[in-house]
């Protein structure tokens, strides 16, 4: 079942997503990887880095009404982070690692 999400939501999201389905698999992955253990690739990650990573993948019209309380999510908590115009700022490292999770590098351009 699809969910109409707002096209402002979508483009928004799309725009403080920064970055590529790629860079946020790789990053989650080392996130979770440790000295004794490494797990499953599709369980590494927090669960909203993970769903975020999911709605990379998706096509607009296959989105559901729980990617669209993830992308607002997504949204608030990097505005709330950030300076409105997203420049490339250099933070504390576990700050930049956390928005990286969300998929959010605040070191790369929007």
């Amino acid at each position: 079942m699809t969910h109409q999400v707002d096209e402002d939501l979508w483009t928004e999201f799309h725009r403080v997503v920064n970055m590529t389905s790629r860079e946020l698999a790789d990053w989650l992955r080392t996130r979770s990887a440790s000295e004794d253990e490494e797990v499953l690739p599709d369980q590494a990650g927090t669960e909203t880095g993970r769903h975020v990573h999911n709605i990379l993948g998706k096509r607009k019209v296959d989105l559901t009404a729980d990617d669209e309380r993830v992308m607002r999510n997504v949204v608030d908590r990097v505005h709330a982070e950030r300076r409105d115009d997203l420049e490339p700022t250099q933070g504390q490292p576990n700050w930049r690692h956390r928005l990286m999770t969300i998929g959010h590098d605040p070191l790369k351009p929007v």
